[in-house]
């Protein structure tokens, strides 16, 4: 007897759009033209700080590009995971289930 497997694809759908929705706000929150480049402490070998930049604008863009591709990636294999269990729901009918029954 084949033992059936839970599908648990809707949930992580939603969870792949909510990643998607935090890529976009970070996309958003970061503009291009005001990245400035970012500034932090190191510890040096014999004790003491001193300021080095730990991202630049250059690194930045970068980073923000490349956000910016694997979120167009992952946008379009999301949306056909959608077609897809659309379609199964369509196949197995939409009908609404009685409370009770469920």
């Amino acid at each position: 007897m084949a033992k059936k497997q839970n599908n648990y694809i809707n949930a992580e759908l939603q969870w792949s759009e909510s990643k998607l929705e935090e890529w976009r706000d970070y996309i958003d929150q970061n503009p291009l033209n005001t990245l400035k480049d970012r500034w932090g402490q190191k510890e040096m070998p014999k004790g003491g700080h001193t300021w080095v930049v730990t991202a630049t604008i250059e690194q930045q863009v970068k980073s923000i590009r490349d956000t910016m591709k694997e979120y167009l990636q992952m946008l379009e294999i999301v949306d056909k995971l959608r077609e897809k269990e659309e379609a199964k729901k369509e196949a197995r009918g939409s009908a609404v289930v009685p409370h009770r029954m469920q």
